[in-house]
């Protein structure tokens, strides 16, 4: 018969914790089993007790879900890998890692751990976090690719035209913005989408001749594929770990980054015309889908960057690491001497110095009011900004496919980040009807406008459309984050 001891330290029978000194009779209740302290996992992880963290980890009490515990967040919104980040306690990250602690979760601030830990500046522990984030992405991809594939199925073959238009309330920045048009075959259970933009971020884009292709029918570290057209290379998408030191380098020199469209104010109204007599407007998009115009209010772009794990030094040099690993890749490539193993020959970064222990106790830190959670690691440096936008929608009963249909194929295609922030927007309560065009601020100074500007079935879509050349060189680490 097992033993396990309780927080005091005595040994107790693990047998339900009935009363082994005598039989209960029928009026007699059974000891119930014993309650453990609500957060145990978050202050044993605050106050640095290892042995009992493994301990709650490894032999969970009766009445404790360890996957909903280990995902739990306090009053601020920490879970324990928050904490645990936080505060440095690598035995306890890699314990909670173990358990498969969710790494794609936010506290009340908007932060994860992920950006804690860039924030603490241990480089192993954000090596240790990255790669947890990529395998449960893998294995989130692979939990829904059954549910993907039968709704891919369940649509009929089509060709659709997406074209992106960027705008500026700054009107120098305004023509500098780059347009596409991205252009999805869907045939069975497989999916292509080509575009020439293949990166857009913080003001800067990259340009390419992109192709995107899923296999449905294929095994899941074949079925995600990225073609570089212009340099004839290809990626598999696995969500790997196999080698991440270079996006790690760029995490530990660049601003931790925030960005979110709040949705909690929002709402819709019918765009008008008219002065006297007002009417509801219409707008015939592509030339054949007749749609209803909505003004879409309240929707707020919150931005925010930290920066107190970089130096005066790194703000003048962060932005050279990133254009010199981008630049490195594209010479290679344009050399002809394709090399996964080829590397960059730049200097790794070091672990930060740890921020100070914060004098601080368990009981101040759970008692502090919600929305003002005491300082764990390193003082905060950032910027913030909301801006709230008007965006607006149209709307058209008469579009082909449904937006559920839309969404998954846009979840398909969500690891370029354009078309994941149109999936996002995508995602919130919009009227009636399939959105032909919509307007949504990507950045903080910048508007998409997206118009489904064609759309047709086909049949007999070639098969060979969603194959590699075989030509095509496979480079590993072409594009390093996808």
């Amino acid at each position: 018969m097992s033993k396990k001891s309780n927080e005091s330290g005595q040994s107790t029978n693990n047998c339900d914790n009935i009363l082994i000194h005598s039989v209960p009779s029928t009026h007699e209740t059974l000891t119930q089993p014993e309650t453990i302290e609500e957060f145990a996992l978050h202050k044993s992880i605050f106050n640095g007790n290892y042995k009992k963290v493994s301990e709650l980890l490894q032999h969970p009490p009766p009445n404790w879900n360890i996957e909903e515990e280990i995902g739990r967040k306090d009053k601020h919104g920490n879970t324990p890998l928050h904490l645990a980040v936080m505060l440095g306690r690598k035995q306890c990250i890699h314990a909670l890692l173990a358990h498969n602690a969710p790494v794609k979760i936010k506290n009340n601030d908007g932060w994860s751990p992920l950006a804690e830990a860039i924030s603490y500046g241990d480089r192993q522990t954000i090596s240790a976090v990255l790669r947890k984030l990529k395998q449960q992405s893998r294995h989130h991809m692979e939990a829904r690719r059954s549910n993907l594939v039968r709704a891919l199925y369940e649509i009929k073959d089509f060709y659709m035209e997406l074209k992106w238009d960027f705008a500026s309330w700054v009107p120098l920045v305004s023509r500098m913005l780059p347009s596409d048009i991205c252009r999805i075959h869907k045939s069975g259970a497989s999916l292509r989408l080509d575009t020439t933009l293949v990166d857009f971020n913080d003001m800067r884009w990259e340009r390419g001749d992109i192709s995107f292709i899923f296999r449905g029918d294929k095994p899941p570290h074949e079925s995600l594929t990225v073609l570089d057209n212009e340099y004839e290379c290809y990626q598999n998408v696995r969500y790997e770990d196999a080698d991440i030191e270079d996006e790690v380098d760029v995490l530990m020199s660049t601003d931790i980054l925030a960005a979110q469209m709040s949705t909690k104010t929002i709402n819709f109204s019918r765009a008008q015309s008219g002065w006297i007599f007002r009417e509801d407007r219409k707008e015939l998009v592509s030339g054949q889908y007749q749609c209803d115009l909505y003004a879409i209010q309240g929707l707020v772009l919150k931005q925010r960057k930290r920066r107190e794990h970089l130096s005066n030094d790194d703000l003048q040099k962060n932005r050279a690491l990133v254009d010199s690993i981008t630049r490195g890749r594209r010479a290679s490539l344009s050399n002809g001497s394709i090399d996964s193993n080829v590397s960059i020959d730049l200097p790794r970064r070091c672990s930060l110095q740890p921020p100070p222990v914060p004098n601080l106790t368990w009981e101040q830190y759970i008692s502090a009011d919600k929305g003002n959670c005491p300082q764990l690691g390193r003082t905060p440096v950032h910027k913030q900004s909301n801006k709230t936008l008007r965006a607006t929608v149209a709307m058209s009963k008469d579009f082909p496919l449904s937006v559920e249909m839309l969404l998954n194929v846009l979840e398909v295609i969500a690891p370029f980040k354009h078309i994941n922030k149109l999936r996002e927007f995508i995602t919130i309560k919009l009227p009636s009807g399939f959105p032909v065009k919509v307007e949504i601020p990507v950045l903080h100074t910048v508007t998409a406008k997206i118009t489904f500007q064609k759309f047709e079935f086909r049949d007999n879509i070639p098969e060979t459309y969603f194959e590699v050349p075989s030509h095509y060189v496979e480079d590993s680490r072409r594009f390093p984050e996808l």
